[in-house]
């Protein structure tokens, strides 16, 4: 791929290596030519690298989970300028460690990132939308619908159904509801853009709840915990690289 930052790809495998300064946008459309995509959806349009280490994620974390649960291996350069591979589709694993999952959302206090060796899925054959009351979340929990996202906003569960036509067909048919169009998930990651906060999720009254990872994005920023033990892991690997 002249002049593109995939480095690697192998549609019949589902994974790629990528050039963490890609941005978001970009990698999908060229993974769109392969009717593929990266199930990934946060707001605006991140590198790959800010995905990692500011552990960005949108409404399809319901699904497909969080930018640590599609990574498969990733190149960072620590502190003190060492290369180091992990995981995935590399020349070198570091014996030991995911390095993966130890950057993300490290929020660059660990080192950068380099690029990336990702999970990809085939893109749906169909995707709509239907909006519920937000008191059918424990029925929606419970019931044999395997929806890609589902987030609560001012009380009306808006639930999205990729797959073939027959399939989202028959989920929509048992859930009721409103269809909606596309754009309301536009609309729902611009809301998540101006809610700095994010917390864990009990059933409390929040802006946006996305109810399957039981979080909650809040106006009140809030400080993300940090563990010393990846801090620790980094410099070990520094002493000995």
């Amino acid at each position: 791929m002249s002049g593109s930052r995939i480095l690697e790809y192998e549609p019949g495998d589902l994974t790629c290596i990528v050039d963490a300064a890609t941005r978001l946008s970009e990698l999908q459309g060229e993974l769109a030519t392969n009717a593929q995509r990266l199930s990934l959806d946060p707001p605006g349009d991140p590198t790959l690298a800010q995905c990692v280490l500011d552990d960005l994620s949108g409404p399809l974390r319901h699904r497909f989970g969080q930018i640590r649960d599609l990574l498969i291996g990733i190149t960072v350069v620590l502190p003190g300028g060492t290369r180091a591979n992990s995981g995935g589709r590399v020349v070198k694993n570091v014996a030991g460690y995911d390095l993966g999952k130890l950057f993300c959302g490290s929020r660059g206090r660990l080192g950068t990132v380099e690029r990336v060796a990702l999970r990809l899925h085939p893109m749906p054959a169909v995707a709509r939308t239907t909006v519920l009351d937000g008191s059918r979340w424990p029925e929606l929990h419970r019931s044999q619908v395997v929806p890609s996202a589902v987030d609560l906003v001012d009380g009306r569960l808006h639930v999205l159904i990729e797959g073939s036509e027959g399939s989202v067909e028959r989920q929509l048919a048992s859930l009721g509801g409103e269809e909606a169009g596309p754009e309301s998930w536009d609309a729902i990651r611009e809301l998540q853009a101006r809610l700095p906060g994010r917390r864990r999720w009990d059933g409390e009254d929040a802006p946006l709840v996305r109810p399957g990872p039981r979080v909650a994005y809040v106006e009140d920023g809030v400080e993300h915990p940090w563990s010393p033990l990846a801090e620790r892991v980094v410099e070990a690997l520094c002493r000995t690289s």
